[in-house]
């Protein structure tokens, strides 16, 4: 009788396993399909990497920019933020982290901040780039702080939105340290994690933008379904998994960077807590601003773009009030009250 109950569980599982694996295949390429690369590959550091190269106008009035989205994300994130406001204004670099997008990743040397800000930095050279103003959203912000301290030269201001840059208590959620492990990582990615994602998908986004609303058509243009393929859920993790015990190496070496910073947050953020990482900069960068928006969750690239904005315009030497502004977006966003599933 236990024999049998074993058989019948085994073929279950099976089954369960094979239909998993064959839905992830479909749905992959669907997604791919849906979202294809909308930049330039060019190899950087050994691996193939896409960016979205802006050009400047001919009235050009900031520097360089380069973008970097957060954990989960693809370029998409930040180009449909900030390529539109600022077209014209500078010459605009929007970079698909190794992993993430339409980015290779090959081994473990990019699974660190400090290895995806080697690729940036070589990419920045392919398109010609001398030293920019680095944007870093969220996780991207570890990998802007990471830059600063390995290419001082090429970085003329640091806009960190949102970061993740310190040691927290805790870890990440479960589904990651899974994907993560060898072997077993790849056949929980490849058979059970699309399946399973996509229906969470929608009010992921909404927990990330919480308790402000997500914008409309945001799913339809940023592409937040193409971390659930197998290869991009697996680089995602395995980078959450690792960033605890990178930050806690690095973080007291913030204290080196030299350039001038703006970080902006906001106090209702659950993704990251602001308390840990963004006071954290503003304690370590000598003459950095911290600039707070009251009722403002993980998306201040987006709720609260115009500050972003004023913040680079800032960083390259413009004169902007960032409290007055900040005051001025907490007033407009009081009555969000978005609430998580």
């Amino acid at each position: 009788m236990f024999r049998a109950i074993m058989i019948v569980l085994l073929v279950i599982l099976t089954a369960t396993l094979v239909a998993g694996f064959v839905y992830t295949r479909i749905k992959t390429r669907e997604i791919s399909e849906r979202f294809p690369a909308i930049g330039t590959f060019t190899q950087a550091d050994g691996i193939r990497m896409q960016a979205v190269h802006v050009s400047a106008g001919d009235d050009a009035d900031l520097p360089p920019l380069v973008f970097i989205h957060g954990a989960s994300g693809n370029l998409r994130d930040q180009y449909e933020a900030f390529a539109g406001p600022l077209k014209g204004r500078a010459e605009m670099l929007f970079v698909d982290r190794p992993g993430h997008g339409w980015s290779a990743r090959d081994g473990q040397a990019y699974d660190t901040p400090a290895g995806q800000a080697r690729a940036i930095a070589a990419t920045m050279e392919n398109y010609g780039i001398e030293r920019a103003i680095m944007v870093g959203h969220s996780y991207g912000g570890a990998v802007v702080a990471s830059f600063a301290l390995a290419y001082p030269e090429k970085t003329r201001g640091l806009l960190f939105l949102s970061p993740a840059t310190h040691p927290w208590p805790g870890g990440v959620a479960w589904y990651n340290d899974i994907a993560a492990i060898p072997v077993i990582g790849e056949l929980f990615a490849g058979t059970l994690t699309l399946p399973a994602g996509m229906g969470r998908v929608k009010p992921g986004v909404a927990c990330v933008f919480s308790p402000n609303p997500v914008p409309a058509h945001y799913l339809e243009t940023t592409g937040a379904q193409m971390v659930l393929r197998p290869k991009q859920f697996r680089a995602n993790a395995r980078e959450l998994t690792r960033l605890n015990a990178y930050v806690r190496k690095v973080a007291p070496r913030y204290t080196g960077i030299t350039a001038p910073t703006v970080i902006v947050t906001g106090d209702s953020d659950d993704v990251v807590a602001p308390e840990i990482h963004s006071a954290g900069l503003e304690r370590a960068i000598s003459g950095s601003e911290l600039v707070t928006v009251r009722n403002l969750g993980h998306k201040p690239d987006y709720v609260a773009n115009d500050l972003a904005i004023a913040a680079i315009e800032k960083l390259a030497g413009k004169d902007r009030d960032l409290q007055q502004m900040a005051e001025t977006v907490s007033q407009r966003i009081a009555g969000d009250d978005v609430r998580c599933d």
